[in-house]
């Protein structure tokens, strides 16, 4: 009974987080600033960037911290599942499409892991410049949000398991990081 109890807590949790996880993908600053498509495609790339950083954080800490990511992770294919049946997408196809989103979300999150840990630094601009603009940024722009990544995982390495287990976290705001 106890189980099950702790496994609904750390669902919501997982839900709290990839909620604020969306919220920091969606901030205005990355479609006017830095010319992400606000697309269906460019708010996938950005909210799988932010959920992306917040696994990789939550993978390196003591327990909870993998069930917490897979509960993100869970959370967010939930998530992707429904709003695929808000858009319409038949019954028939939502599993379909589900599965390439996590095919995805998966090449993109080892392009970036790599990336992140390649003492080339090039290298995650090229991964961002790949994936979010589909290798066509803005001048300039890669460059920028290679370095709020940067930040962004930088922050999170300073933010503790017992906020996440909490449903906390923070990111920085993306309009100051890039100023």
């Amino acid at each position: 009974m106890f189980q099950f109890l702790r496994g609904q807590r750390r669902e919501r949790t997982g839900y709290e987080l990839y909620c604020a996880a969306v919220a920091a993908a969606r901030t205005p600053a990355f479609y006017t600033d830095l010319g992400v498509p606000d697309t269906l495609d460019g708010r996938f790339d950005l909210v799988g960037l932010h959920v992306f950083l917040l696994i990789r954080r939550l993978g390196t800490l003591p327990p909870p911290g993998a069930a917490l990511a897979q509960a993100v992770f869970d959370a967010m294919f939930h998530d992707m599942d429904v709003n695929l049946r808000e858009l319409g997408v038949g019954d028939m196809s939502v599993a379909k499409k589900v599965k390439q989103m996590w095919e995805a979300f998966h090449g993109r999150s080892a392009a970036y892991q790599a990336a992140l840990g390649s003492a080339d630094a090039g290298e995650l601009e090229a991964a961002l410049a790949r994936n979010v603009w589909r290798g066509a940024p803005p001048p300039g722009q890669a460059a920028a949000l290679a370095r709020l990544v940067r930040a962004q995982d930088g922050c999170l390495a300073t933010q503790d398991l017992s906020g996440f287990a909490a449903g906390r976290v923070a990111f920085l705001p993306a309009a100051a990081a890039l100023a």
